[in-house]
């Protein structure tokens, strides 16, 4: 938020979803350089529950402008987007982030973690729905789920709509952040009630790394922005810890940022699953319009084992029994849907196909030299020997 309190409708700005600033200052991608606004990061000044990332222009006062201050978020410098609030709900602080949930004029209760908003009663399904469908809807039967993060419960209120699912596991490090969930989004934490969750509160990474080797049929990353402590959550050993606790031709959906800010990141994360995961890889997007952008991307993969064609549902919802029954309806996923999600515009295609042939080209160009072999021919022999 800007300024001071924000209750009885006075304007607030608060970030989209994604980490803040973990002050570790590390080199900033190429995009993110050539977006960075030229003022001085000392010169923001921001309410204590907002992350530096914006863009504000105070009113002129008789006839003149105040100077105009910008905020740089490494994750999408030079750029704001701004939520009225009209009541504060909830504001806390857990071990690990900052708490707040707010009553905006017009996207119902809105959670923001570090001053970043993570899901809005009014768009969330575009999220969860996606996020959750994409990989259930395009193998079999899935039977085991893990969610990773998602405390919010929304990923599982999906799950639930697939009845050949018996046990789903997720794992969230923040118990705070379920707790006040299911205080004021009921709409989403009611996926705990389902009997098969299971519920871990603990690190990711450590369950992943004890988790029996090929338990899963699918995995879901509900993760936030890679920077700060989510950074090890796209990272190769990361990867790896997941393709070892997926059955074979089992899958991945994880949370793989906007098209139009975060290429570097997702041509990083193309290359790094294309090496792990030899079923399938692909890329996905939809529309949220209180993300950066107002786009979130996926990434796929399917581990090698039964074929796996994530561009067309083997597994359609619309032909799962009750999954669309009145109380519970899908509101935004559907097979035209999920088909649609893997078009990419052109711009975007061109970037990650190049970015593919460059990774092959240095591949080929550092294997190493290997020596012709000397053929002898003995005489009076037919025997041939190799040096």
């Amino acid at each position: 938020m800007e300024g001071g309190g924000a209750k009885d409708g006075s304007s607030a700005a608060v970030q989209t979803r994604g980490s803040g600033d973990d002050g570790s200052h590390k080199p900033l991608p190429p995009c993110c350089v050539k977006a960075k606004a030229a003022a001085a990061e000392s010169e923001a000044k921001c309410h204590a529950t907002v992350v530096s990332g914006w863009f504000t222009e105070p009113h002129s006062r008789f006839g003149k402008t105040s100077k105009v201050k910008y905020f740089n978020n490494p994750m999408w410098p030079g750029e704001a987007h701004s939520l009225k609030v009209e009541n504060i709900l909830y504001q806390g602080k857990s071990l690990y982030q900052e708490i707040l949930v707010f009553e905006s004029s017009t996207y119902g209760n809105v959670l923001v973690l570090d001053g970043i908003v993570q899901l809005t009663e009014k768009d969330e399904c575009a999220y969860q729905e996606m996020v959750t469908h994409l990989p259930l809807c395009s193998i079999p039967s899935p039977k085991s789920v893990l969610v990773v993060g998602g405390g919010d419960g929304g990923v599982l209120r999906e799950i639930a709509r697939h009845a050949s699912v018996e046990t789903i596991d997720i794992c969230e490090i923040d118990q705070l952040v379920i707790d006040v969930c299911k205080d004021f989004f009921p709409q989403l934490s009611v996926g705990f009630k389902d009997p098969h969750v299971r519920l871990h509160v603990g690190d990711a990474v450590d369950f992943l790394r004890n988790a029996p080797e090929g338990k899963y049929d699918a995995i879901i990353v509900d993760s936030s922005d890679p920077i700060g402590p989510a950074q090890e959550l796209v990272e190769k050993p990361f990867f790896h810890t997941i393709a070892r606790a997926l059955k074979p031709g089992g899958v991945l959906c994880n949370q793989a940022e906007s098209m139009w800010l975060h290429t570097h990141l997702i041509q990083d994360m193309l290359s790094i699953c294309r090496e792990i995961f030899k079923g399938a890889v692909h890329y996905a997007w939809t529309s949220v319009p209180t993300y950066p952008s107002g786009v979130i991307g996926f990434l796929l993969c399917a581990k090698e084992g039964p074929a796996v064609n994530f561009l067309s549902p083997v597994n359609p919802i619309e032909k799962l029994e009750g999954a669309m029954e009145a109380g519970r309806e899908i509101r935004f996923y559907n097979s035209e849907v999920h088909r649609a999600a893997f078009v990419l515009p052109t711009f975007v295609r061109r970037e990650l196909e190049s970015h593919n042939t460059c990774t092959e080209k240095d591949k080929s160009e550092t294997k190493p030299v290997v020596k012709p072999m000397k053929m002898k021919i003995m005489p009076n022999s037919a025997i041939l020997t190799a040096s």
